[in-house]
């Protein structure tokens, strides 16, 4: 059936057929169709809004499916709207909007859809008697719903009722509500309720649960809350301050007066709101107050006042350490470049080096020259990210790690930070430290660090960071690649003497009572120590030893009866204090050997000599490496054997000499690992003394890497090894080339002392090494090739023609060649 009739919009509000629903009604056009409907049948057309904020709704903005109402009752208000009471009566569908502006106007198709009985559909019945009980359960939970409701629905025996009724007055969306009145069956309307009836009980179940866990909660809370109340009555009535409210105002005023970034004045008073609503005595209360008073004792703009005197910082840098030039030029640059500008990003130095060559008390010194405070964290052992970064609130016992604490400490943002041992960091499951070091080291980064536990950010820009390793293998390299190498070698024995004059005696003297006692250690005593009682690349056992000496005279001193006033100690009176010998160096043999070469290596004591020795003996070419070798060595000693047979021909050797010949090459103190590729040049010159019958000459000394063509390539410890040299007694030292750079490190008293002596090949470094043959040498090819004179051809395609002269240039002069 078809009729037309107007149309009342409805915002946020479904009237389902049977339902009785008041109504305030304000728009015009609203209005305007009321009062036409009040002059006819008084029917009108009720159809919800698609969107309940549009106030002057188009046609493709109502649904189309809507309920017939009948006005009951219609009154006006003052202020112009409406109010009306209206009932519905049936479904329809709007078909067509009529022209009209005054009101909406449409042709509706009225629905009247066929209700079976449930005695004619049994399957209808059950589902009827499935929606009673659901509603039930909704009602038992829902305490809005009247339990009447439940009286009257069941005496509903029409079916289409029965789900409009329910629809009407249970809690669904809006859009859910829209399905059930479009829903022209009422099988399915019947289906689509029970379905959302029971998703709704479910909700309210859930919702059930956690109001009855609340409600558990708050009275534990007001429990808690009434008993607080009745002690602090007590404490009140016994006299006793609020100390709570006193810390509460002291915090404040704290607060106010710390100068801090707005973000952690911010956080702190969103901390203190949090903590004066809070029970004293709660868990929480004590987590809070931690973390303002950890923001409030950081030194955020607390900083000392640097000294910028490059000359008396200098002075200082000078008196405190022997030596260490490269460390002390870079921290007066820093100081000079702050002179001329206001704001320089602090400098990231690594101190890489040794054990004892006063690597963390440099650091000391730099914090008294330039006026800061010192802070030192040791990094050893530390394998937990949140060691640097800090630990994060929710943990009990959560803390700022090392970097915040450290300044908390020390009370300046200014300070030098000495990260010490940063290669000996380790990693597990918790986090790798060293990535977290990342951040703090980056001086692009760190002027915004947030540490997990102040979750602020604090900038970490001024601080003057200085990091120690003794070695860079351990440290990764992003890290390595933020901060400055400094690396630092180990003392010389000269050095190490001066610094037992200027520093160690005096004070050992002073720290064991005899600084009444005139004690005079000589140059020879101070000479032994270190040569036969210490082996190390810094100072500290120098300085156990000379302790143990002057606590040996203390003793004397006490036994004579504090009589006698001065100790002459020289070499013989050392080794009658502190024993025999400990530690020897290797030094030159006596006389020139074959098959032994003196080669040189560097230690963490330093550098030392490290002889090579090579035995030739009848075999199938078998080679033998022994000495506790690494891999890289071994392969030295291939590359060496190698080369040795590329130039059998210009060492007048047959081409398959090894094949004869069985190669032992043995380095001496075999519990010692050894490894690296310097020892190419002396295991060569090694083999070919040991294969011609040459000797070497015993003052000479050797390093370099070789490769197959014969180069000599460039090697790392210059310096310690050319020490080791002069200590050894050597007078040569044959280096690499292109370590010629590396020359104006070593003391210029030992280049003056010592013949150092550039190689780019290994002919060159085995005519410097090995003795002259002597002028009726039958080794003609030999000779000529320590004389300068080689003719033998390196391209193989040659070498059997030129073997074919060689022999018969000697059997004209009436000599043969032999077994070489």
């Amino acid at each position: 059936m078809v009729r037309k009739i107007p149309l009342l919009p409805l915002r946020e509000l479904i009237v389902f057929p049977h339902e009785v629903v008041p109504l305030f009604v304000g728009r015009e056009k609203s209005i305007n169709a009321l009062e036409e409907a009040m002059a006819g049948d008084r029917s009108i057309l009720l159809c919800a809004q698609k969107k309940a904020k549009i106030n002057d709704p188009k046609p493709d903005g109502i649904h189309a499916y809507g309920t017939i109402g009948n006005i009951l009752q219609l009154l006006r208000l003052p202020d112009g709207t409406v109010k009306v009471l209206v009932e519905g009566k049936q479904r329809a569908k709007i078909t067509k909007y009529a022209d009209n502006e005054r009101y909406f106007l449409c042709e509706v198709n009225v629905i009247e859809s066929p209700t079976p009985t449930p005695e004619e559909d049994p399957e209808l019945a059950a589902l009827i008697r499935s929606v009673h009980a659901t509603f039930e359960g909704y009602v038992k939970l829902n305490k809005r719903v009247p339990p009447e409701l439940v009286v009257s629905v069941q005496g509903i025996d029409n079916p289409s009722r029965l789900a409009d009724t329910i629809a009407a007055h249970v809690n669904f969306k809006l859009s859910s509500k829209q399905e059930l009145l479009e829903a022209e069956s009422v099988r399915a309307r019947l289906e689509k309720l029970f379905e959302l009836m029971q998703s709704e009980i479910e909700i309210l179940q859930v919702e059930k649960k956690i109001r009855t866990r609340v409600k558990k909660q708050m009275e534990k809370n007001q429990k808690e809350y009434y008993l607080n109340e009745q002690m602090q009555a007590i404490q009140k009535e016994l006299g006793s301050q609020d100390e709570f409210k006193n810390e509460l105002t002291e915090l404040e005023e704290k607060i106010r007066k710390k100068k801090m970034s707005a973000e952690a004045v911010d956080r702190l008073k969103k901390e203190l709101r949090k903590l004066k609503m809070m029970s004293p005595m709660s868990a929480e209360a004590t987590v809070v107050r931690n973390y303002i008073d950890t923001v409030i004792a950081l030194p955020w703009e607390d900083r000392t006042q640097d000294k910028i005197d490059v000359a008396e910082a200098e002075a200082i840098l000078n008196e405190d350490h022997y030596g260490l030039e490269k460390p002390k030029e870079r921290i007066l640059e820093y100081l000079a470049v702050q002179s001329l500008v206001s704001k320089i990003k602090g400098p990231i130095l690594c101190l890489v080096g040794p054990p004892g060559v006063g690597k963390t008390s440099l650091a000391k010194s730099v914090a008294r020259a330039t006026n800061r405070k010192f802070i030192r964290v040791s990094l050893g052992g530390v394998r937990d990210e949140a060691e640097i970064r800090g630990h994060r609130r929710t943990y009990i016992g959560a803390m700022p790690g090392k970097i915040i604490q450290g300044l908390r400490k020390c009370g300046s943002s200014n300070p030098v930070f000495l990260l010490d041992e940063i290669d000996k960091m380790s990693m597990d499951f918790r986090g790798d430290p060293s990535a977290a070091m990342l951040e703090v080291l980056d001086p692009e980064q760190n002027n915004a660090f947030v540490d997990h536990f102040l979750d602020l950010e604090y900038d970490l820009s001024d601080v003057l960071f200085i990091c120690t390793a003794n070695s860079l293998h351990t440290i990764p390299l992003p890290l390595q690649d933020r901060m400055e190498i400094i690396s630092l070698t180990g003392y010389t024995d000269e050095e190490k003497a001066k610094i037992a004059r200027q520093y160690l005696i005096p004070k050992q003297i002073e720290q064991n009572g005899m600084a009444g006692v005139d004690v005079n250690l000589t140059d020879s005593a101070v000479r032994e120590i270190v040569d036969h009682y210490t082996k190390e690349a810094g100072v500290r056992s120098l300085e156990r030893q000379i302790s143990a000496v002057t606590r040996k005279l203390a003793v004397e001193y006490i036994k004579d009866g504090k009589s006698k006033k001065s100790y002459k100690i020289d070499g013989r009176a050392v080794q009658r204090l502190l024993g025999a010998r400990k530690y020897r160096y290797n030094s030159a043999d006596s006389s020139d050997q074959i098959g032994m070469a003196n080669g040189l290596a560097v230690t963490m004591f330093g550098g030392d000599l490290l002889p090579a020795e090579a035995t030739i003996s009848a075999g199938k070419g078998k080679v033998t490496l022994t000495g506790k070798l690494g891999e890289v060595m071994q392969e030295s000693a291939q590359a060496a054997l190698t080369y040795v047979r590329a130039r059998s021909l210009a060492f007048g050797l047959e081409p398959d000499f090894h094949e004869h010949l069985d190669f032992h090459i043995h380095f001496p103190e075999g519990a010692v690992p050894k490894d690296g590729p310097s020892a190419g040049v002396t295991i060569v010159v090694a083999l070919v003394s040991a294969l011609l019958q040459t000797p070497v000459r015993k003052d000479v000394a050797m390093t370099g890497e070789i490769n197959l063509r014969g180069k000599v390539l460039p090697i790392g410890g210059l310096k310690e090894k050319v020490l080791a040299a002069y200590r050894g007694g050597m007078k040569t030292v044959l280096c690499p080339r292109e370590n010629e750079k590396d020359i104006a490190e070593i003391p210029k008293n030992i280049v003056k002392g010592i013949e150092l002596k550039l190689v780019s090949s290994l002919d060159e470094a085995i005519r410097a090494a090995l003795v002259l043959p002597a002028e009726d040498s039958p080794n003609h090819a030999f000779r000529d090739f320590m004389a300068g004179a080689d003719t033998a051809p390196v391209n193989w395609r040659d070498a059997h023609l030129y073997l074919q002269d060689r022999r018969r240039k000697e059997r004209g002069e009436g000599r043969d060649l032999g077994p070489h």
